[in-house]
């Protein structure tokens, strides 16, 4: 089969590979039906994070399950499926807590498991799952093809996004900033929308995204950014900062805004992927008693709510794919993302 493999920064092939079999009685075989690249993929693309060696790429897919080992009770054959952007077994103690991107069983796509068994990246045409029951998550039929880009969402940018918005305690009346306008950033915004927030600031320089904001319900729109941005802020909410600050990118810059951006006694919920971050001002913190959480998204924990508000229309965040493309032209999505032509691109087998 075909599949996306990384050699060196900037340099993605598409790679004939060996096709996926059941290797435990607790795997599964999925075709994807769609799959896509994450603003993480572009770390080692740009060189940001190093590489000891080729590996294959993509987290995020979905598809039908072909094949089932032994073991597999929650799946089968011919069902849709959701794959969460880690793997989880869903019965340790961390699962049990709700932490699955911290299951002492699960693993990461791409790399090798415990055992030293290879485990699929999700951009090809088949991935071999394992601890299919705890990762895996089955629609309750066939979805309608114009479904899928929102079924993908929930494999990592809409949980996340609603990761940074429950960190960030928002609710019902809130004023939330976020930073980052990727697409974890914009569904933070939807995240928050439907959790009732009242005013959604969105810190963006973009038209494209700027508008997709819009339409996913922020109330406003700041393009500046660090200490400008803060004041202007400020100045929208009357003299104070936001009670939630949702960060979305990761670097240390986008931290020390959104802890600027947040009044005292707020939140703020990060969910960037840190690269090179810096450490938390601790004394800042403390004299304005702001308060940080969030880290890794446990999107297998948040994927059963928020597939049914997907199934039933309430929210469409596959809107954050603005390119979509055949997996021959996995090389372009990645460029299109890394040159900010796309928020984000979708793959089809």
């Amino acid at each position: 089969m075909r599949a996306t493999v990384i050699h060196n920064p900037r340099d993605v092939r598409l790679e004939n590979v060996d096709d996926p079999r059941i290797q435990r009685p607790t795997d599964a075989v999925v075709r994807v039906v769609a799959a896509c690249v994450c603003g993480s993929d572009l770390w080692p693309y740009r060189g940001v994070r190093r590489l000891s060696a080729p590996r294959r790429m993509g987290h995020e897919f979905v598809g039908v399950v072909e094949e089932t080992g032994a073991e597999v009770t929650t799946v089968r054959p011919g069902d849709f499926v959701i794959a969460p952007f880690v793997l989880s077994d869903g019965t340790c103690v961390d699962c049990r807590n709700g932490i699955t991107t911290s299951c002492r069983n699960g693993g990461a796509w791409g790399a090798p498991d415990r055992d030293g068994l290879l485990v699929d990246g999700g951009q090809g045409e088949f991935v071999r799952v394992a601890v299919a029951d705890g990762t895996l998550v089955a629609t309750p039929e066939m979805p309608d093809p114009a479904m899928v880009p929102s079924l993908l969402t929930l494999s990592d940018v809409m949980g996340t996004g609603h990761h940074a918005a429950v960190a960030a305690h928002v609710g019902p009346g809130s004023t939330v900033a976020v930073v980052g306008d990727g697409a974890v950033g914009l569904c933070a915004v939807l995240a928050s929308k439907r959790l009732g927030a009242q005013r959604v600031v969105v810190f963006s320089r973009h038209v494209a995204r700027q508008k997709l904001a819009l339409e996913f319900g922020a109330t406003d729109i700041i393009a500046e950014r660090g200490a400008e941005g803060v004041a202007r802020l400020t100045e929208l909410l009357g003299g104070t900062g936001a009670d939630a600050v949702l960060e979305c990118v990761g670097t240390k810059e986008a931290m020390q805004q959104a802890i600027d951006a947040t009044r005292p006694g707020g939140f703020v919920g990060y969910v960037g992927a840190p690269v090179g971050g810096a450490e938390l001002p601790i004394g800042q913190l403390f004299g304005s008693n702001v308060n940080i959480a969030g880290g890794v998204a446990p999107v297998r924990t948040y994927l059963p709510e928020l597939l049914g508000e997907v199934l039933d229309g309430t929210i469409d965040p596959g809107r954050v794919f603005d390119l979509e493309l055949p997996l021959d032209e996995v090389v372009e999505a990645y460029e299109a993302m890394d040159s900010r032509r796309a928020i984000k691109s979708l793959v089809r087998p």
